[in-house]
């Protein structure tokens, strides 16, 4: 188990660095001059443009900007945007926003896609299976916009039941319409793992012999079958909630909440290079540190994990 560690965690700072690097090289990239932008409607000179593109090394090779990145970022130090604004202040003030949007929308992704899943599974080629199936289809061919747009129209203005816009109400109330609309497409990709999971572990030798010793149904798939098809379920989930917290852009913007994604978004928007890569960076750590956690837990329930 401690060599299995080790192997995640070297892999997670080798994939760590081949990432930010990268993200970084394109962020940097990008056609356009941010620094010339920040006098608005009255250009600055080109000394002063000079002068600020020398005080964030704008002009040194690529490669020695982001070691200096890294240097501060190993001090928990994610730079400064092109107005002097820390970025690390920046995102506190956001992240709030976003973690509160994206564990309800996992929560109702667990709750719901989990249960709807598991139904079908245990009930395969009856017509409440072929109904999740219509279901789930139905719901991921539908683009996210619409969506977002369609629950405003008739949950916020013609029902009136739930706000459309805002965080004013506070959570669950202001949440809750946006997390549903996100958490919806990520909802039929659970429920489809889940049922497809289950009816695999169903059929299994091993499940067989359990019932042929006489364990009862609550044993069977309370223990042993709900346990083996979590392992694939479990995984996905864990890698929808790093999605989920860096993939609310457009959730965010539609519904105007005040988090990381319309944070980048904005940021994109005006060529906030260090703002950008500040996010990305965030969300790349958090995205590799929870699938670590993650083929851990999944070495406790199936050894033969780490030992491939």
């Amino acid at each position: 188990m401690l060599r299995f560690t080790l192997r995640r965690l070297i892999e997670l700072v080798l994939v760590f660095f081949g990432v930010t690097f990268a993200i970084y090289a394109a962020v940097f990239a990008l056609p356009g001059d941010p620094i010339s932008s920040l006098g608005g409607d009255q250009p600055l000179s080109p000394a002063v443009v000079e002068r600020i593109r020398d005080l964030y090394h704008l002009n040194d090779p690529l490669w020695s900007q982001y070691l200096r990145y890294l240097g501060h970022l190993v001090t928990g130090d994610l730079g400064v945007d092109f107005r002097g604004r820390s970025v690390a202040e920046r995102l506190a003030s956001r992240w709030p926003v976003t973690i509160r949007l994206a564990l309800t929308a996992w929560v109702i992704q667990v709750v719901i896609g989990v249960g709807l899943g598991l139904v079908a599974g245990l009930r395969k080629n009856t017509w409440i299976d072929r109904g999740v199936l219509i279901l789930t289809i139905l719901i991921a061919s539908v683009p996210i916009f619409v969506m977002a747009v369609t629950a405003q129209l008739v949950f916020g203005v013609k029902l009136s039941i739930l706000p459309i816009a805002g965080v004013s109400d506070g959570w669950p109330t202001s949440y809750l319409l946006p997390a549903t609309v996100l958490a919806i497409y990520g909802l039929a990709a659970v429920a489809r793992l889940t049922r497809g999971s289950v009816v695999d572990t169903m059929s299994s030798d091993f499940v067989r012999a359990l019932w042929a010793k006489g364990l009862s149904r609550r044993q069977v798939i309370g223990v042993h079958v709900l346990r083996n098809s979590s392992i694939p379920v479990l995984t996905y989930l864990a890698i929808d909630l790093g999605a989920l917290l860096g993939g609310a852009v457009v959730t965010e913007g539609i519904f105007n909440l005040p988090g990381v994604g319309q944070l980048l978004f904005e940021s994109i928007r005006v060529h906030e290079g260090p703002t950008v890569v500040g996010i990305a960076t965030a969300l790349i750590l958090i995205f590799l540190l929870t699938s670590v956690v993650v083929d851990l837990l999944n070495s406790l329930l199936d050894p033969r994990i780490r030992h491939d």
